[in-house]
């Protein structure tokens, strides 16, 4: 018989905590996707039911009564909710800041709008024609609402430690940090990062900024390499490996460490296929192959989102230009120079375009300079920080878009000295598209870091365009600017 070592009770406690700890998270996850379902069910519902009560033209279907009227709405409702959940809307583990959320409300609403609109052809005596408009016009608004009041709500449980994980990082560096940011971004995961490691000892007792814009959280970096007691005093569940260089042997080590105190273990991969290809992975029979691609699109998307863009800038540089004169002129009034800032910038393909911005910067500063990290930078006039929070210094770009060299969605256009001397294949995928005026990367907490050194998002969006996600980025750049992030 084996004899026990020095620290096996201490495993075996970790081990029953985290079984436990595990079990009641579960427990959450299930209650908190069938809240979300009953939530997004009661929301259709109510949003129909109201429309039928307000509007006149909805009067033909609510005279076959009430009782029939309630089931038919209840029937369409519960349809919403299957159609949410074909396109993965209560699986645990997606939070890309909602993005991804919002574009299945819109797309599923898109697709009810379509089908009402086909039903109404057949049964013109009881749907009206503006029914299906007005329906999608209200639930979809308030499916977003109730999804970001219910994920807020959630976040909050998670705080005070309901359903919630705690998440030790291995790794401090440029990786490590986007971990913490995202998990801290995105908290109705339950994912709570409590504690760093690394092995490097000038890396020992540093400070961490897990949020990047906002600096809301933080946390210290203890001296690896890691043990038991780490884990076991951090009282981490998952333990996630954020050093995607790491040695086979050395992920071993680790994984052992982890297993020994019940803590589930998770890695950043080291991608060591190509970096200048994309690459799609398919599961044959158990067999993983990887297929050397290209970024694609859905079929006729980049002629569509054209149009879109062209019809989108000209109504809204007509319907802003008494804004856009009283910024100039405040812009003017505020600091000696020009109202208006141009500089050449990288586009599709590598090509230069003069981009357009409101001046946020005093004349005299470096036009060839990396960007200001926050608003606090001295270069940055005082018109020019209220400007840059609200994101109202790049309305001039509409005209970039206007004139085809941007879109209103897509990567941020780079400055052409950091393209020549940062770029390498996997940075240069962010050219294969149009630059646009906001994009995933304007919307994440890792806008605190450079753009170059930070393209994950980009790189999702690019192999992930529809107009949907478009749609959704705007919806959301629209919060966003509005409170003043």
């Amino acid at each position: 018989m084996a004899t026990l070592g020095i620290d096996e009770p201490l495993q075996l406690a970790g081990n029953k905590a985290a079984v436990f700890h595990n079990t009641i998270t579960g427990r959450f996850k299930v209650l908190a996707s069938l809240t979300e379902i009953l939530a997004d069910f009661l929301t259709v519902l109510l949003s129909v039911l109201l429309i039928l009560q307000l509007y006149p033209f909805a009067r033909r279907l609510t005279s076959y009564g009430s009782a029939a009227v309630v089931t038919l709405v209840a029937l369409f409702a519960a349809v919403v909710v299957f159609m949410l959940d074909h396109q993965g809307a209560y699986q645990w583990g997606e939070s890309l800041l909602s993005i991804r959320e919002t574009e299945r409300v819109l797309r599923v609403s898109y697709q009810c709008w379509i089908a009402l609109v086909v039903l109404s052809l057949f049964f013109e005596q009881y749907i009206s024609h503006w029914l299906p408009l007005m329906v999608v016009l209200v639930m979809a608004p308030g499916l977003i609402l109730e999804k970001h009041l219910l994920r807020s709500a959630i976040g909050v449980l998670h705080a005070h430690g309901f359903g919630a994980q705690r998440v030790l990082i291995y790794g401090a560096g440029y990786t490590g940090r986007s971990v913490a940011s995202a998990l801290f971004r995105s908290a109705s995961l339950g994912l709570t990062p409590v504690c760093m490691v690394d092995d490097s000892p000038s890396m020992a007792g540093k400070e961490i900024l897990g949020t990047g814009y906002n600096h809301r959280h933080k946390l210290y970096v203890e001296r690896g390499p890691l043990t038991h007691e780490q884990i076991l005093e951090s009282g981490a569940g998952i333990v996630i490996v954020a050093i995607p260089t790491l040695g086979r042997d050395k992920l071993a080590s680790v994984a052992a460490v982890a297993a020994a105190t019940g803590a589930q273990l998770a890695f950043v991969p080291n991608n060591a296929s190509p970096t200048d290809y994309w690459i799609e992975h398919s599961n044959i029979d158990g067999l993983m192959l990887s297929f050397i691609g290209g970024p694609a699109a859905p079929f006729g998307y980049d002629y569509v989102k054209r149009a879109v863009d062209f019809a989108l800038s000209l109504t809204a540089l007509i319907a802003l230009s008494p804004l856009m004169l009283l910024i100039a002129a405040w812009v003017k009034l505020d600091s000696p120079g020009p109202a208006f800032f141009e500089q050449d910038r990288v586009g599709k393909d590598g090509t230069l375009f003069r981009m357009f911005k409101f001046r946020t910067m005093y004349r005299d500063a470096e036009r060839h300079d990396y960007s200001p990290l926050n608003t606090l930078d001295i270069r940055i006039t005082k018109a020019g920080r209220w400007l840059r929070r609200s994101s109202l210094d790049e309305l001039p770009q509409l005209i970039n878009v206007l004139k085809g060299e941007m879109a209103l969605v897509g990567p941020r256009p780079e400055m052409p000295f950091i393209v020549d001397k940062h770029y390498g294949p996997r940075e240069r995928r962010r050219l294969a598209v149009l630059p646009g005026i906001t994009g995933l990367w304007q919307l994440s907490a890792d806008r605190a870091f450079l753009i170059h050194e930070n393209i994950s998002y980009d790189l999702y969006y690019i192999r992930n365009r529809n107009l949907f996600m478009d749609f959704a980025v705007l919806a959301h750049t629209l919060v966003f600017a509005m409170r003043g992030i």
